[in-house]
């Protein structure tokens, strides 16, 4: 058995990474059992895309939610902030394949606070002419039954808005596959064992759809203009209002994972860790124990690398690659390579620890600070 006490702690974490993972693996198999609801009536919606900039794969991200089985009728409404955006060429792009649509463009570079996507969508509020809203990011693919599947769970009883889980899709290069692995194999079972276990109430940019009437309730975007997690924070006043935000197993949106540098990864996962830990501190600091990898590797090293220490690592390899499996059966896609697995835990881990150290949000191109509430201070400002 293990002798020192930081032996003996480090052992520790790593069986309780373990038991985590054994957890995350049974609720995936368990979530992606759920069945499905279908609508009973076919409401008007207004879709809100706001977009910023000629994005990787942006055509195609807005033709899937163009391409839509939903039965009842749909408004597409798309925002800029700057007349001479490159992203406007792409929804010009959009108008001549889809010329049968309902489309509007709205360019409005007044600025209503510090979060660039809720400004965007408080000057695209006035095009809203639908029952339902649904807004979602502009690096989302979704599939033919996407619109059918999110006003289903919405028509669900004390359901106020509806948000979706996602996996990540990968650009043919390395730094790309490497964000697509954090999505698919950390983000997407933690979060399914969070709600699971009722310590997560999750709200995504992926997707937020919800009536007309509800938007207005919670004060419309305006009430989230300076708010970094502005996702987070609808699904946060939604559910003051007594109603529950739904996170159906299906669909499963894939989310286009961008990087193409070293730099731009880690500038990106560090937002997001950033962001989880303004929302929740003591969840994020807890989430230490899914960090079993480099537990293991570092209880051997502590140990002087005894044989008992490779059974160790062996174990926690083959219980990861088990949650690897699992992920890939749930996402209906292929995973990241196994080969690439240790290589993604230790930089996740890494982030995880530089989450703490105090610097910039980097994002859209400018940098804010962040205050403990969540909400961000002006460019440039250090954040803790």
């Amino acid at each position: 058995m293990y002798e020192s006490t930081l032996t003996i702690l480090l052992f520790g974490l790593t069986l309780v990474g373990c038991v985590y993972t054994g957890a995350a693996i049974v609720c995936l198999w368990r979530y992606a059992r759920q069945t499905d609801r279908m609508p009973v009536s076919h409401p008007s919606l207004t879709v809100l895309r706001p977009l910023h900039g000629d994005e990787p794969c942006l055509f195609e991200t807005l033709s899937s939610f163009m391409e839509q089985d939903y039965a009842g009728p749909v408004a597409y409404v798309f925002g800029v902030a700057d007349r001479h955006d490159p992203a406007i060429a792409t929804v010009e792009r959009l108008r001549k394949a889809y010329p049968d649509a309902d489309m509007q463009l709205v360019i409005d570079p007044r600025r209503n606070g510090r979060n660039g996507k809720i400004s965007n969508l408080v000057n695209m509020t006035p095009a809203i002419n639908g029952e339902i809203v649904v807004l979602a990011d502009s690096d989302m693919l979704v599939g033919p039954d996407y619109l059918t599947r999110v006003i289903g769970a919405l028509e669900a009883d004390g359901v106020g808005a509806v948000t979706c889980l996602y996996r990540g899709v990968s650009l043919p290069n390395i730094w790309s596959r490497f964000a697509t692995g954090w999505i698919d194999e950390q983000f997407l079972p933690n979060v399914i064992l969070g709600m699971t276990l009722g310590l997560t109430k999750p709200c995504f940019g992926s997707t937020i759809a919800l009536r007309t009437e509800t938007l207005w309730r919670i004060g419309g975007f305006s009430a989230f203009t300076d708010q970094l997690a502005d996702d987070y924070a609808i699904g946060t006043a939604v559910r003051r209002l007594g109603l529950t935000v739904a996170v159906p197993a299906r669909p499963v949106l894939g989310h286009i994972s961008a990087s193409t540098t070293a730099e731009a990864l880690l500038a990106q996962e560090l937002r997001w860790n950033r962001t989880i830990k303004s929302i929740d501190f003591g969840g994020f600091v807890g989430s230490v124990v899914t960090h079993m990898l480099p537990f293991a590797l570092l209880t051997a090293l502590a140990d002087g690398f005894e044989a008992r220490d490779g059974l160790l690592i062996a174990a926690v390899l083959g219980l990861r690659a088990a949650l690897h499996h699992q992920v890939k059966t749930f996402v209906q896609k292929d995973a990241m390579d196994l080969w690439l697995m240790p290589l993604r835990d230790l930089l996740s881990f890494a982030v995880f620890l530089g989450a703490f150290i105090p610097g910039f949000i980097e994002w859209r191109g400018r940098r804010h600070g962040l205050r403990a509430d969540g909400t961000l201070t002006s460019p440039d400002t250090t954040t803790g």
